[in-house]
This record gives C-alpha cells, structure tokens and sequence, in this order.
C-alpha cells in the first residue's frame, strides 16, 4: 500500500512526468483564473466609489493579464520539456516581436496613446470636445474611453468613434468639463 501511494506521488505531483505537467498545469490554471477573479472582484468594488473607472479598469485588466503570463512562467520553469523548449523559442520571438510590431502598427500606436490620455488626464468622459473630422469641425461630449477607441456623441445623437492616436495627435478643444458647474 505504502508503495502504491508513492508510485502515485510520483506520477501525478513530479513536473518531470507527462501526468505531474498536465497535474501543475491544472493547478496553475485554476490559481491564475482565481487570482483573476479576485482582481476582477476588487476593481468591481472599486468602482463604485470612483467618477471615472477608465484607469482603474486599464489597469485591473493588465493585471489580470499579468497574472495569466506570470503564471505561465513559473510553469515554464518548473517543466524541463518547456523549458527547453522556451530556450529554443527564444531566438524566434525577436523576429516575431518584430513582425508583429510593424503588422500592429496602428492598433498599438491607439494603445499607446490611449494609455497617454488615461495618464494624463487631458479629456474625461463627459466632457464637452470639439474636433475636426472627416464631415468638418464636430462638437460632441465624451462618452467612453477605452485604451484603442474614444466614443463621441454630437448633438444629434451620431456616434463618432475616434482612434486615440487621432485624440492624442490631433487638437482637441475642450469647451466644458463633465465637472463643470453650469
């Protein structure tokens, strides 16, 4: 009997088997998804004592992110096969990276400046803006901002979706704050 749970240890909780990976991964898995939850429930909570979330979601989402990908990594490590496998990986993802960097190049120039408008603070939603745009000089008021895209909505109820990079570029002129007393 005592042989029999040691042969069982030994298959299901050692990441040098085929049955200790897939056990740590499931086990890893489940602590990721739990520790994204966990996020998700703080930023949720949060939430409801903030005016504007957009920061505050950004950054809950990158955490979630990073939690998966940290993850990953430290299973990485603890499975010999995959960490010979990184280690042979790792020349081919600089050429990838580089591919994908000119492939995305307007989705992560959206990011970017996204992330610059969240930072800094230059529109928050409820402002009232006005731009110009392909039909001319628009004045809308902000009603979203997410990290690629702003959500405008001119007085006529139109939806006008600008890519942050335009937003950040571009002059914007902020003719009331969602703050402002009238």
């Amino acid at each position: 009997m005592v042989q029999s749970s040691q042969g069982f240890l030994h298959q299901y909780l050692r990441p040098t088997t085929g049955m200790g990976a897939l056990v740590f991964g499931i086990i890893f898995l489940c602590f990721a998804i739990t520790l994204a939850a966990i996020t998700r429930g703080i930023s949720k909570r949060a939430e409801k004592h903030l005016t504007d979330v957009t920061a505050l979601r950004f950054a809950a989402s990158l955490v979630q992110v990073l939690i998966f990908i940290i993850g990953f990594i430290i299973y990485a490590h603890l499975i010999p096969e995959l960490r010979a496998l990184g280690t042979a990986l790792l020349a081919g993802v600089s050429v990838i990276s580089l591919v994908i960097g000119l492939a995305a190049q307007n989705t992560l120039g959206n990011l970017i400046s996204g992330l610059s408008i969240v930072l800094y603070r230059s529109v928050s939603v409820g402002d009232r803006v006005q731009l110009g745009t392909p039909k001319g000089l628009v004045t809308a008021t902000i009603e979203s901002l997410s990290l690629g895209y702003t959500l405008l909505r001119d007085s006529e109820g139109a939806e006008i979706i600008v890519p942050n990079s335009v937003m950040a570029s571009g002059v914007v002129v902020r003719l009331s704050r969602r703050n402002a007393k009238a």
